[in-house]
């Protein structure tokens, strides 16, 4: 059974990495084909335009992954049952749940390279995209806004004007409310950067205080912010939550608890960040059944196809019930993981009609 699994994982892993390489090329041409259309503007030239879009390709790594492990294992597999290797293993006493198991055994290894890229490269990757492309573009983060970003920290409400590529902030005002949501001061500051501990070092604040029907003004020259805020929870406010790590979409949802803000989208967001690894062993077992069906009952081609139809239908049914459960407000851990059990018990299902035969 050891040479066989090294088998299977050989030509699985093989097939796998092949069709993720195409897929990522197929992919890097379409952002290719979309930034050539701000070639030119202000500095952005076609260097930038390539590493831009060599630094979004770990992004794809992650999102590709379970599509690429369906397809590749399927089409193992049908490269086995075209030369009657598959048969010989059934008729050599070989189970399919042995078979099942040496398959999702393989697949853990793509579940952890999945999840490295996921949580630890592909957010830093794709942040350091946006700043080269924003740099570039001559253009501010965001703005969601006239006014700029607005934030909730505690007691006091924050508004920024402009956030650059660095996380420095620009144009910066802070209203500061007690207890009772009276108004006790306002601050202004043009520019704010992050230090370190949550800690911003703020230039020329000019902070405006009310108190008892008097007003006073006090203008300081450098001063130092202790905020909630820092520049991975700014980066979440900057980008979807989906392009976001584990880790920073835990501590934002933390902090609008906090503030006692609605969280449901960044909870699915962070309960489908866990629950994805895995559904590339739920993608790697769905293909099983398709190797019980030999090649004169339909060609490779015809599996392939199959394939990327339910690796399309497994992508778009999460995101439809991202959205439905954020519309419904349905339990967020339900929304990330219910297209993840379907395709399982369909799997399942197929594998015990597939053995009853």
């Amino acid at each position: 059974m050891k040479i066989l699994h090294r088998y299977l994982s050989h030509e699985i892993i093989g097939s796998t990495l092949l069709l993720l390489g195409g897929l990522l090329a197929l992919f890097a041409f379409f952002d290719l084909a979309r930034e050539m259309g701000d070639l030119g503007k202000s500095n952005y030239r076609l260097g930038d335009i390539l590493l831009y879009v060599g630094l979004l390709l770990p992004g794809h790594v992650y999102e590709l992954m379970p599509i690429a492990a369906l397809i590749g294992t399927m089409f193992a597999l049908a490269r086995l049952v075209a030369h009657s290797e598959f048969t010989v293993m059934r008729v050599s006493g070989i189970s399919g749940m042995r078979i099942a198991g040496s398959i999702l055994l393989t697949g853990l290894l793509f579940v952890v390279v999945t999840f490295v890229f996921g949580e630890f490269i592909a957010p830093n990757t794709e942040r350091v995209a946006r700043q080269l492309r924003t740099k570039a573009m001559s253009s501010v983060v965001a703005q969601e806004f006239r006014s700029g970003l607005w934030v909730k920290d505690g007691t006091s409400f924050v508004n920024v004007k402009e956030i650059l590529p660095d996380a420095t902030l620009v144009g910066l005002r802070i209203y500061q409310f007690d207890s009772s949501y009276h108004l006790q001061t306002i601050s202004f500051a043009e520019r704010g950067e992050y230090r370190q501990n949550n800690s911003w070092h703020l230039d020329r604040m000019v902070q405006t205080r009310f108190d008892e029907g008097r007003t006073s003004v006090r203008v300081v020259p450098d001063a130092n912010w202790n905020s909630v805020l820092n520049p991975g929870i700014l980066s979440v406010l900057l980008v979807v939550p989906e392009q976001m790590s584990a880790w920073n979409l835990y501590s934002y949802t933390q902090h609008l608890r906090e503030n006692h803000q609605k969280t449901s989208r960044y909870e699915i967001a962070l309960w489908s960040k866990l629950s994805y690894p895995l559904a590339v062993l739920v993608m790697m077992l769905l293909a099983l059944p398709f190797a019980y069906h030999h090649s004169r009952a339909g060609s490779v081609s015809t599996k392939l196809f199959a394939g990327i139809m339910l690796g399309l239908g497994f992508h778009l049914s999460n995101r439809l019930f991202s959205h439905m459960g954020l519309l419904n407000d349905w339990p967020p851990l339900f929304s990330a993981i219910f297209p993840a059990l379907l395709f399982l018990f369909a799997a399942i299902g197929l594998m015990w009609r597939v053995e009853r035969r």
